[in-house]
Parts: structure tokens; sequence; C-alpha cells
């Protein structure tokens, strides 16, 4: 008996404000970290923004909006999850007023999204920390930044908490992890910062997003927050008991975050982690209250799965922020990812098994080098290759469901091109709509078709019933 999709199943895309959005300062925005990291997390951050920085300007969304909403509208989209920039709410992140003409911008993304019937899932922290509160607090290092997140997400639940039910704290908050500017808004550099300050601002964020839950309640018991954690199943490269035991190590560092966020406390684990590394948590009265107000559904990305070994010698590859060991068995994308459809449905079922919340895949896509061709007089992709992977991804996804997952929805990372998080390329696309725009700047920003667009239509069209 084929597994159908649940009624309801909520189809769509992602994005974030600072891949797309563009206008980085216009309309009172201020500056984020993200304006001063021209070459991603591959480099280290300049002091002011610079030409070569693709994500000032972004897809254009700022002025596009409209134009991109009917476009998703078109493939049938079910709902479509994007970020608020912070630094265009409040510029410097530590004032007490917001900025009306950056509230005003999200207002009128919304009504497109009514308009089309288009539920929104709506990211308060996605890789956007604003360059101030980097700069003077060293980010989420300071306990301070708990406070001015608050008022940033109660201003945001209660101007648009009628609007929105779907919300997410921290986009991929395992992530800081490994990328703890990127991610933390953390401005002391990698190499120089102490455990002890690390998970400190771990800490910080885990209470800020609890925290947050909990003022959504408030303002509108209706409201449905989850976390948002990178997902990354880790395979023992042998069946060496210590291959084994490595990979178990490296699950429970990303197990942790959402260990917390479902369960309103830290695991064993995790503190015996921490008294190995000499890390003594400052973890108030308060703090250990507010991480009880536990989140409504756990969201992640999904985008490769990795091997673990405990040789030091066996070499990494790359992989989404987290480096790990290849997979002699699978194939990879062209930046070295690997492709790994079953990954996916062993996640689910994971996660589903340990939390027991409904899930949300709110990430999963493949970048790819695409050629715009002409055909029947229609410029287009050829995308074959971006068309299977979707296919053989909503495949396991499927039979996740089969075996009892409760999912909410699927959105696809990067339905339009947009500049990448790690690397800040437009090169390296995602999208089911191509975005005339190059590495280096030039290009007109017209959008095109992809033949992906089409095959994701009839997926939606059919829920999921088209799917080979």
């Amino acid at each position: 008996m084929k597994t159908t999709f649940p009624e309801g199943f909520l189809w769509g895309g992602a994005v974030a404000a600072n891949q797309y959005e563009g206008a980085y300062d216009v309309d009172g925005k201020g500056l984020s970290i993200q304006d001063v990291m021209p070459k991603g997390i591959t480099a280290p951050p300049v002091e002011e923004p610079t030409p070569d920085n693709l994500k000032l300007q972004g897809i254009d969304f700022y002025h596009r909006y409209a134009e991109d909403i009917a476009l998703f509208a078109e493939m049938g989209f079910k709902v479509f999850r994007f970020s608020i920039g912070w630094s265009r709410i409040f510029p410097k992140g530590d004032e007490s007023e917001p900025n009306e003409a950056g509230l005003a911008f999200y207002d009128r993304v919304l009504d497109e999204c009514e308009k089309h019937g288009i539920e929104p899932l709506v990211t308060l922290s996605h890789y956007e920390t604003p360059l101030h509160l980097a700069k003077t607090y060293d980010g989420w290092v300071d306990r301070r930044l708990i406070g001015f997140y608050e008022n940033f997400a109660r201003t945001c639940f209660e101007r648009y908490g009628k609007r929105v039910k779907y919300w997410l704290t921290f986009n991929e908050i395992n992530s800081v992890l490994h990328a703890p500017l990127m991610s933390g808004g953390i401005w002391t550099p990698k190499e120089e910062l102490s455990q002890q300050q690390l998970y400190q601002a771990i800490h910080h964020e885990l209470v800020a997003s609890a925290s947050a839950t909990r003022i959504a309640h408030e303002v509108n018991p209706e409201l449905k927050v989850g976390c948002m954690i990178i997902s990354m199943p880790v395979y023992p490269l042998t069946p060496d008991p210590a291959d084994v035991l490595a990979g178990r190590m490296i699950d429970r560092d990303n197990y942790a975050f959402g260990d917390v966020h479902c369960r309103g406390a830290y695991p064993g684990y995790f503190l015996r982690k921490l008294a190995e590394l000499g890390v003594e948590l400052e973890i108030t009265e308060e703090d250990r209250e507010t991480l009880k107000h536990t989140v409504d559904f756990v969201s992640f990305s999904y985008y490769v799965s990795i091997c673990a070994s405990a040789d030091p010698s066996v070499e990494k590859g790359p992989g989404n922020i987290f480096a790990g060991v290849p997979n002699p068995t699978l194939p990879a994308s062209e930046w070295g990812w690997q492709i790994d459809p079953v990954g996916l449905r062993l996640v689910l079922n994971d996660y589903w098994d340990r939390w027991q919340k409904p899930l949300f895949i709110v990430e999963n896509g493949l970048g790819a080098k695409d050629e715009l061709v002409e055909k029947d007089g229609v410029k287009t992709v050829e995308d074959d290759y971006r068309i299977q992977y979707l296919n053989d991804h909503l495949v396991q996804v499927r039979e996740a469901i089969a075996d009892g997952v409760n999912l909410l929805g699927y959105t696809w990372w990067g339905p339009i091109d947009v500049v990448s998080a790690s690397t800040a390329q437009l090169s390296k696309r995602y999208g089911f709509i191509y975005v005339d725009r190059n590495d280096d700047g030039t290009g007109t920003l017209e959008r095109y078709r992809k033949k992906s667009f089409d095959f994701y239509k009839q997926v939606i069209a059919s829920n999921g019933a088209s799917l080979t």
C-alpha cells in the first residue's frame, strides 16, 4: 500500500533575510554581521560593508517581494518560511523602540502571503545578529542579549501574532559550535574564543529561546513555536565499537540543543561534557525556570550525513557547517556535500522517537552550478539533478510518515536562488527559480522558472502522489 502525505501537509520553501532581501541600508535598517562577511564563513569579517559582498543587494527581494511570492503561489506553496531581519526592526539591536519602516515592510510581505493563501513560517534570528550587538557586547557571550532578544521577539509577536501562527526562535542553533560569529554574533575570533565563553553564549541563547516561547504563548496562546537545529546522521566508519562511540558523541553534541528545547533542562551527558571541559555555566534559578518553557514542535535542516572515526588521522570532508568523515558509499554534490536520502528518514524517526513532538523539515536542498539555456524561446535550467534529489528525499519522507512520524510540512531551502550563507556565492544555486546574478555582482536580477519549478508544482498539487 502506497502511503500518502497527510491532508493539510504544508508544502513550501524557505529563505533568510540576509541572503535574499538586499536593501541593507534602506528605510532605517542597521548593519548585521552578514553585511561585513563578504566571504561567508570562509574568511574573517571586515570592518565595513564592501562592494564584493553579494548579500548587500541579495536578489533584491525587498523591492521584488510581490513578484517572488506570486511565483511561489504559482508553484502552489502552502507555507513560506522567511526570517525577520533583527537590524531592520532594531537597527542597533539594543534600542527600546522599534523602527516602524522595518515593521511595515514585513506587514507588506504578509499581505502578499495572505493574498495568495500562503501560511507564513517566521524565523526570528537567522544568522542576522545586529553588528552593534556583536561588536559592543561580543554577541551572545553577554547575558544582556537575552533582554534585547526578548524585546525583539515580543515586538514581532505583538505586531504579527494574529497573522503568523508558526515561529522559529533561532536558525540552526547548534551551528554556534562551529560558526560562532555567524550563528552567535560572537565577535571574538573563533581561535581565541574560550570554551567557557562559547558554552555560556550557548546557554544565553537557549534561555532566550525558551523565554521567546513563553512570551509567544502569553501574547497569543494559539501561536506555535519551534526550535530549529542542523540534523546530520552520523554513521560509524567501521563496525569498531570505538567508531560507534565516536559517532554517538557527535550525535550528542547536536541532540543536546533539542533535548533542552523539548525537555526543559540540560541532559546528564551534556553536563558531563561541560565538567570535562572545565566549564562552569552561570545559571540562575530564573534561567532554570525559563528553560521549562518547551517548544511546540521541532524543526530542522537536513542536507548531509557524515561518518565518524575514532582514528584522528582519518581526514574529514565538507558539510553543512559541520565537517565529517566522508562516506565511501555515497555520491556528493559539486560542493562535496554527500547525498543521502535515506538519512532523512533516519533523522525523522530518530527525532520523533526521541522527543515525541511534531516535526517540520524547514530546510533541504541541493546547491549546484546551473546553466541558463533557451528552450522553445523560453529561458530555463534543465536541472534534472535537482529534480532527482528532491524526488528521492521526498520518497524517504513519505516512508517516515508511514513509519508513524508526525510531520507538519516540508520547505525546500532556496526555492529561489539566494546568496549562500557559508560561501557567500550566488553560483551555488538551490532554487526552482533562477535569478540572473553572478558572483561578480553582474546580472539583471531577472527571474526564470527552472525545470524543477514544474516538478515541485506537480508534487504539491498531487500532495506527493506524483513522486516516483
